[in-house]
């Protein structure tokens, strides 16, 4: 058996990037829902987050089709789960940000799924 002495590569998680339409818009909704602020910024691309920590992106997508959940003909690919202390008031909040409610509520008492401007579902929830 041969020993190999060299180290394995470290990895580290450092973001996930969304495709829409808009990444200034897409990047101020989730700015002000998570209180992240801008870390780099262009025409196409934007990142938020804490010096040294993981970030979230947004990458403009020019042909971007967004997602029709709960239909599936256009599927939605990722979500976020966000944690809230009060389902009903964070609801309230998101909305005046501009996330939209879809009728289709899965279990709204445990967890509501909204729709960001780009139209990508995440969900809130007490329980995260």
């Amino acid at each position: 058996m041969t020993t190999n002495n060299t180290s394995a590569p470290a990895f580290r998680y450092s973001a996930v990037t969304f495709d829409c339409p808009d990444p200034a818009v897409l990047a101020r909704f989730y700015g002000e829902v998570l209180g992240l602020p801008m870390l780099f910024s262009t025409d196409h691309f934007v990142l938020l987050g804490q010096e040294g920590g993981a970030g979230l992106g947004f990458n403009r997508l020019d042909d971007y089709r967004r997602p029709t959940w709960p239909d599936s003909s256009q599927e939605k690919q990722a979500h976020i789960e966000v944690g809230v202390d009060d389902l009903d008031a964070a609801e309230a909040q998101l909305l005046t940000l501009g996330a939209v409610k879809p009728q289709s509520q899965p279990d709204p008492d445990r967890w509501r799924v909204l729709l960001d401007p780009a139209g990508h579902p995440f969900c809130i929830s007490t329980l995260v």
